[in-house]
């Protein structure tokens, strides 16, 4: 995302960029009755006024309260509640206890959105250029953290219907099984002296710079993401009872939870909860919602390994093609239809990799505040990369970084092997 220096082409790209991701946010949750955006089904899971009401709450602050204009908070009581991790805002309400607040409701956040909304366009109006300039870059950083909020919102929302025997749908697509599986193919690179990292002026997040040189070695990745049938052959041949095939953590985890498929499938795994409801699994989509420890296991088991994030972005900038983002509406991943290239490199599942989430070389937090954005987080976890179903395509860079602890899968996280 890069906007104008100009500052009347500032103020309306600014503006419409605001609205058109606002608008899509109010557009994700028309499905969902009251009674859905209230619920925390697990501490990993945030309702989904909490999301409506953290966005929103993240504009308040942190560029209406800090333009040096005039502005009136909605309610003195809010900032506690929706501030997600930043100590130096504040002690935010537990996060495991978010589904606890019946008030206020999902009306009140409704109202609350409107009263930041006509704010920040006000100020975007009628502030002197150089205050438009200066809240320019955080305004930017609140679009795009937004968007992530919307993925996060699907998934949470997913978990949600999930656990409902009823099996809730939350919006139907269109879908026709492929059932005819791609084949997989191995791309080879030569390795050597390869760069990594963000350059440039378009936005990127702190945690994907600085770009730097690093070595690796010769090595070969898969055409494509691992299916639901190459997953369920993993299953079959006894995928979840094999201790030799886990790292020692996944495999405590595995007998301590009974784990025995992907989070959400059904009925000895012939058919899954997804957001478009129950329904048959199609053996060439890809697996998703599989933690890190499956996807080792999975790796392990058919003689490869995952990629590192190095080696994915390489591939990703040489040969990397797009599948489907949060725009197709699909809200599930679909089928390879292609060969020859890195198919669905960006989008449908998030992509494991074997990297640590760590600092780069050089790296410098977001300044201020913002610096909690990313930083904080660079410990035991690990990274994903890619993009998915649910994942705004403007966020399909080569150099994004996503990151997840190796337990969690109620992301749509999925596999690429790599040998």
């Amino acid at each position: 995302m890069t906007v104008s220096t100009h500052p009347n082409a500032l103020r309306a790209e600014l503006l419409a960029l605001f609205e058109s991701v606002r608008a899509r946010t109010q557009r994700l949750v028309e499905p969902l009755e009251p009674e859905d955006m209230v619920v925390q089904t697990m501490p990993d899971v945030s309702p989904t006024k909490w999301h409506l009401a953290h966005t929103t709450w993240f504009f308040e602050t942190l560029v209406l309260e800090r333009s040096g204009r005039p502005y009136e908070r909605f309610d003195d009581r809010y900032p506690k509640l929706f501030n997600s991790y930043y100590r130096s805002l504040g002690d935010p309400f537990p996060r495991s206890e978010r589904g606890h607040l019946s008030r206020p409701t999902a009306a009140d956040i409704q109202a609350y959105r409107r009263h930041v909304d006509a704010a920040l366009a006000k100020l975007l109006d009628e502030a002197p250029d150089a205050v438009v300039a200066a809240v320019a870059p955080v305004v930017v950083i609140g679009i795009n953290h937004e968007e992530q909020h919307q993925e996060l919102l699907l998934m949470d929302i997913g978990h949600v219907l999930a656990q409902n025997p009823l099996a809730p749908t939350y919006r139907r697509s269109a879908y026709a099984p492929l059932r005819q599986l791609t084949p997989l193919e191995w791309l080879a690179f030569e390795g050597g002296r390869v760069a990594i990292g963000a350059e440039g002026d378009g936005f990127t997040y702190d945690n994907e710079r600085p770009r730097h040189e690093l070595l690796l070695a010769p090595f070969e990745i898969a055409s494509r993401a691992v299916t639901v049938g190459e997953f369920a052959e993993f299953i079959a041949d006894g995928g979840y009872r094999r201790a030799e095939l886990w790292l020692a953590d996944g495999w405590d985890l595995v007998q301590r939870e009974g784990w025995d498929a992907p989070l959400y499938w059904r009925g000895a795994s012939t058919h899954a909860m997804t957001l478009g409801g129950e329904r048959e699994l199609d053996p060439a989509e890809p697996v998703t919602h599989v933690s890190y420890f499956e996807a080792d296991a999975f790796a392990t088991w058919a003689g490869a390994r995952l990629p590192t994030e190095a080696e994915w972005e390489h591939a990703a900038v040489a040969r990397g093609r797009k599948g489907i983002f949060l725009e197709a509406e699909a809200f599930h991943p679909r089928p390879a239809t292609r060969t020859g290239e890195l198919e669905q490199a960006f989008g449908d599942v998030w992509e494991w990799t074997a990297s640590p989430y760590g600092p780069y070389p050089g790296y410098r937090p977001f300044e201020g505040e913002l610096g909690e954005y990313n930083g904080k987080f660079m410990v035991n976890q690990l990274v994903l990369r890619g993009g998915s179903c649910v994942t705004p395509e403007r966020h399909a860079r080569a150099t994004y970084r996503n990151f997840y602890y190796p337990h969690q899968r109620w992301m749509f996280s999925g596999i690429r092997l790599a040998r």
